[in-house]
Formats: structure tokens, sequence, C-alpha cells
């Protein structure tokens, strides 16, 4: 109604019918007069270089069909056509809009996402109804200050660009909830952003942010905020105030610890894996009493607090891959726990196999021993100036009943013959002989070939596999990480049975051959090696291999017919 009361009263834009500039096949009449009744035209994926004239002149121009129909039907009545107010261009090949986007003052939704967009018309800061703004996927590498202008903008999106800074006025935009301006180039952020009150979520996952603004703490109504992948080496300690915060993502940055969270009460998840933290004190995680997510994998944690019992409605812990060597047994009353993830650990009290049988035997395990816990906290036999930590002391306990032969953290360049003199006849399945300064496989481990079938030897100096290894025929798991190996031997293939290998922090220069042919393979991880070439071709073959991690390693381009191995995850 509004376009056509303009067109009688004589808008000064009205008159001027431009020729226009792509008759346009490209945009059918029949769209553009649904549009003049519904007020929305989508014209996404119609590989459009530019938009024709005639769609920003849409509430302008005098309609084709009131020159060809004089007997006005109910439904031909284009005097009472609506305002356009939502605009999808998505998907196409713009380069750039037209400043006659301003000819649409009434569009509360633009969306021109997934085009190949430089830069945006300042003419858009005129669109005062505008209250989602969707530019992402574009090549953008600035934002024209006009924008800051639109003070009814609700959703601001803007990731996937080139971005490397944005205004300092972003704190105008008062009404904003959702902003995204994941993977660009940005390495600050303004700290006008203080004043986006009613910002409910905020992404900037995917930068090059070294730190946040203490100000952030702000944004009194944010429940969301993403910096995953970028460059954080701490968290302002004020983020621990912002009183409505539900999902904090933290993963891939440089943390060294958490900050403590004395009020995000509402605090629901947390993750913050691949990090370098190293230690989970008490005062980060007791106040945190709505957290149902903690997520902390692929860090250096080295002990639990026994305060994590205090999230009473934790339902997932995620552990993998850090430095825990015992875990606080009263883990096993979390009411609502539900997935504990605990593999890539020096865990000594708990069998690898027991680990495989998923969370809840794992927590029916944990509460059996809860009263040893009791008794005798550190689970360790108590040090007499009798027995000395270097010497062998062999734990029997552990041999009989958890099949486990433990000679780790000693700093020794061997193994003692005691060690395998007490095994016996007894069944043992796990040896962890991890974290000493041994210089070659143990010759004597072929002596439990016969029910082996979890090797850790981690953190030694090793710098090759012996023949005697490639004999424990029933061997599963083998972590060999941070040693000194630059090859395996072929005879690693009568490995029939080895399903995760960890050679990790090693000194490969190429992706070890016999791999390939050991077909049970369903994890290889080979970060921060020297790998320089895969060959897509000879893993497409490896039908059970799910995970394959090569970071950080010599890789100048990931081989395209990797897609091609459907079973990789």
């Amino acid at each position: 109604m509004a376009a056509a009361r303009r067109a009688r009263a004589g808008d000064p834009r009205a008159g001027f019918r431009r020729p226009a500039a792509e008759p346009g096949p490209a945009v059918p009449q029949g769209l553009i007069r649904a549009a003049r009744k519904s007020g929305q035209l989508n014209l996404s994926g119609r590989s459009l270089t530019e938009v024709p004239q005639h769609v920003w002149r849409i509430n302008l121009d005098t309609p084709e069909e009131a020159h060809q129909n004089l007997s006005f039907g109910a439904a031909d009545r284009w005097w009472e056509q609506t305002d356009l107010t939502k605009l999808i261009l998505a998907s196409n090949k713009l380069q750039c809009l037209s400043e006659d986007v301003q000819l649409l003052p009434a569009l509360t939704v633009l969306d021109v996402h997934d085009n190949q967009l430089t830069s945006l018309p300042s003419a858009l800061g005129q669109l005062e109804n505008l209250q989602k703004l969707d530019v992402s996927h574009n090549k953008l590498t600035s934002i024209p200050e006009e924008l800051m202008q639109l003070s009814h903008l609700r959703s601001l999106l803007l990731h996937h660009n080139e971005l490397s800074h944005l205004p300092d006025g972003f704190g105008q935009l008062v009404n904003l909830e959702e902003l995204d301006v994941s993977n660009n180039h940005l390495t600050d952020i303004p700290t006008s952003f203080a004043l986006l009150i009613n910002l409910v979520r905020l992404n900037l996952a995917c930068n090059q942010l070294k730190n946040l603004p203490a100000d952030i703490s702000a944004m009194r109504s944010l429940r969301q905020l993403d910096c995953t992948k970028n460059y954080l080496e701490t968290v302002p300690s004020k983020l621990a105030t912002m009183a409505s915060l539900e999902q904090l993502y933290l993963r891939k940055n440089k943390l060294r610890s958490l900050p403590e969270f004395p009020s995000c009460k509402l605090l629901k998840e947390l993750h913050a894996g691949e990090n370098q933290i190293e230690i989970l004190n008490a005062e980060n995680l007791k106040h945190l009493n709505s957290l149902s997510v903690l997520e902390l994998r692929d860090n250096k944690i080295k002990s639990v607090p026994d305060e994590i019992t205090l999230l009473q409605k934790l339902e997932r812990l995620d552990l993998a891959n850090n430095d825990i060597s015992r875990l606080p047994y009263t883990l096993g009353n979390l009411p609502q726990l539900k997935f504990l993830a605990l593999e890539g650990n020096p865990l000594r009290a708990i069998r690898r196999d027991l680990l495989e049988k998923g969370t809840q035997e794992l927590l029916k395990y944990l509460r059996s021993r809860i009263q040893d816990d009791v008794t005798n906290p550190n689970g360790e036999p108590p040090v007499t100036a009798m027995t000395l930590p270097s010497e062998a002391r062999v734990n029997m306990h552990a041999i009989t009943s958890l099949k486990l032969l433990e000679y780790s953290e000693k700093q020794a360049a061997v193994v003692p013959d005691e060690m395998f003199h007490a095994v016996r006849s007894h069944p043992v399945t796990t040896v962890n002989f991890s974290k000493n300064q041994l210089s070659q496989v143990p010759p004597r481990i072929v002596e439990l070939k016969d029910w082996v079938c979890d090797v850790n030897l981690g953190f030694n100096k090793i710098s090759s596999i012996s023949l005697e290894l490639c004999m424990l025929h029933k061997l599963t798991h083998l972590d060999v990480r941070n040693n000194f190996l630059t090859s395996l031997p072929e005879e690693m293939e009568a490995l029939t049975r080895l399903q995760i290998i960890n050679l990790s922090f090693n000194r490969f220069k190429v992706f070890p051959s016999v791999l390939y042919r050991i077909l049970a393979l369903e994890t290889i991880l080979l970060s921060n090696n020297q790998v320089g070439s895969i060959d897509p071709l000879q893993l497409k073959k490896m039908d059970k291999l799910g995970t394959l991690d090569l970071q950080n390693n010599d890789l100048l381009q990931v081989p395209p017919e990797l897609g091609n191995c459907e079973n990789l995850r």
C-alpha cells in the first residue's frame, strides 16, 4: 500500500523509469508479481552477476500489467502492492551491490551470503528497518561505517570473509542479538563491543585473536561465546562475571589454565580441548553448578581434583589424551554422567580393556573402588626408608588382579629382570613402561606374547622397534609416542590385530609403509613428525581406519583423493 501511495502522491523517484539494465530473463515477471503481493523476493542460486534494475525499483515503477490489463480483478489491483521487506540474493555471482539498495527502505531482511562481494554499499546504512543482514561467505575486506547506523539490526552475519578489522562504532548496534564474525583475519575486537548489552550469541571462532577485551564481560545478555581456534593465551578473569553465559567454546587456543567462574551459575557447556592446560583446580570447578558438558581433551592435565564431584549435573566429561595417572574414584557417583572419555592417559589403576567397555562399566568400576580410595588415598604403598622410589618394587596386586605389568615414571634405562620374573605364568594383558629413559624395547617383552594386547612405551628414547615386539601377535594397542623413531620394521605386518598405534612426537619423515598393510588398524596418530606425503590409494584399502592424525607435519597439501576414504571420520 505504502508504495502505491508514494506513486500516487508523486514520489520524486517514481517518475524516473530507467531502462532496465538487464531486461532480465534471469528474474521472471511472475516472481516480481508475486513479490509485490507477498513483500518477499527469493532470487538465490540464479547465477546473477548483478541485480537487475527492476528489482531495486520493484516498489517504484508502474508494473507492466497495469498497461495491459484494464479490467482489474481483485487479484490484480497492483496499486495495493506490499513494500518489499525480504530480499534473498544468496548463492549467486554478485561482485558488488548497487547503492540503489536504498530504494527498498522497508527491507527487514537482506541475505546476500555466498557471493563474491569485496565491499558493501554505504547506502545500506539508510535501510533503517533492517533487522537481519547476512553477508557471510563473501570476500569482504572491510565494513562501511554507515552500517553502524542500523539501530534496529538484530542479526549480523559476517563469517567467512577476509576482514582484518571491524569499525570502532560497533557498539552503536545496541539491538544486536546475534553476531558472527568467525573465519576472518581479526587480530582484535573493538572495545565498543561492551555496549552490545542485548547480544545473545557471539561467534569469534577461527580468527587471529591473542586476547579478549575485559569489557566484553559487560555483555550481560550473552549466552553463547565461541572463541575456538584463535591464539588466546589467557581469558580475562572478568569473563567469570558473565551471569547469563551458558556455552563457552575455547577449543584450539594456547591456554595454559582455565579461568575461575564465580558468577557463571548458568554455564552448561565448557569446551576447552586442544590447549596447553596443565592444571585443573578446585577453584575452576566448584561454582559451575549447572555444567552438563566439560570437554578438556588433548591438553596436559596431570590430575583431576576431587571437587569434580561437585558438578552434580555433569552428563559428558571428556579428558582424553592428557597426562592423568589417577582419577578420584568418587567420579563414579556423578548421578547424570552418561559419557566419560579417558583414552590416551597413563592411568595406573584402570586397564585399557576396561576403558573400552564404555562409560557405565567404567563408572561401576570406579564406584567399586571408592572404599580403597578412603583407606589409601593415593593408591600407593607407604614409602619407608627401605623402599626408595627408584627400586623395582614389583606390584603383585597389579599383576594378578589387573593383569598389568607396570614400571613407569622411573627414569630408568632398563626394566629390571625381577619385573619379568614376577609375571611367571600370570596372564598379563597390559604393559606400561612409559616415561623412562629406555633406548630400546626390553627384549624380554617377548615372554608375554601369549597374553599381552596393550603396550605403552611412550616418553622414552627408543630409536627402533625390535623384532621381539613384532612377535606380540595379540597386540591391539601400541603407544610409542615421544620417542626417537624414524621408521618401522616390515616385520610389524605380523601384528594383524593391531587397532590403535600412537607414533606422535617422533622423527618420521615418511609415512611408515608397513602401516598400509595392517588392515585391522582403526586409529593412526602421527602428529608432530616430519611426514611429507601420504598415499591415499593405499589408505583407501584400509577399510577399518576411522582416525588419522597428521597435524604438525611437513605435508604441503592434503591429497584430494583422501575424500574417497569414506571410513575416515
